[in-house]
């Protein structure tokens, strides 16, 4: 892993332990205002529970908001996050649930353990080179059959455009480009869905649906 790396990775850890509880406040209960993302983390879980393997992992949780969700759509969720003040503040919220402090190209999972990774929104600071070694760590986790949901900012242009986030900076992806980089990492897309801005940046939400091949061969010839 490189320095760079390393610092990004610092750099957002450090900016989200210093605004837990006034993200916490502003976010905690977003999902009730916003139904397509809601619909889509729904529909995440219902195909999840169908592969027989509810075990979940909620990877960059925040204050464990959408791991609660997850959890009472019928899952076996955890959480994980960059942030050691995120996840002290996700225990204190939801005592019932299990948090973890873990690095998203690292994740403490064996390999094929999982049967959904759900990434709400946080792999929106990594830097567009980064990315593909994220997708292929979560792709690692998830058994055949799993599905990952990516929740994102999108854009209409041809490249990813990096702008000021709140917290610290963020990229929003194309959506042809994004949906290219599940397919490289081995995935198949079920679904996507873009819709209306997401802020005054103008930048519109975007959720991909992919799921890990169930067929040897199909996973061979994708990767």
């Amino acid at each position: 892993m490189g320095e760079y790396q390393h610092g990004h990775q610092d750099r957002t850890r450090a900016a989200y332990d210093g605004v837990v509880e006034l993200y916490a406040s502003m976010f905690a209960d977003r999902l009730e205002t916003r139904p397509f993302a809601r619909g889509m983390v729904a529909i995440f879980a219902e195909l999840v529970r169908g592969t027989g393997n509810p075990r979940v992992a909620d990877v960059g949780c925040g204050p464990g908001h959408v791991t609660a969700m997850l959890h009472d759509l019928g899952l076996d969720a955890f959480g994980l996050d960059l942030s050691p003040a995120m996840v002290e503040h996700a225990r204190r919220a939801h005592p019932a649930l299990s948090f973890h402090q873990a690095r998203m190209e690292a994740l403490p999972i064996e390999d094929r353990a999982l049967g959904g990774v759900l990434s709400h929104y946080s792999m929106i600071h990594t830097p567009p080179g980064e990315l593909p070694a994220l997708l292929a760590e979560q792709v690692r986790v998830l058994a055949p059959g799993g599905l990952l949901l990516v929740s994102l900012f999108a854009t209409d242009g041809p490249e990813p455009v990096r702008f000021d986030h709140k917290v610290t900076p963020a990229y929003s992806w194309p959506a042809d480009r994004f949906a290219d980089l599940l397919t490289g990492a081995g995935l198949t897309t079920v679904a996507r869905m873009l819709h209306d801005p997401a802020s005054e940046r103008g930048f519109l939400d975007g959720h991909f649906l992919a799921r890990r091949p169930c067929n040897s061969h199909q996973e061979r010839s994708r990767v």
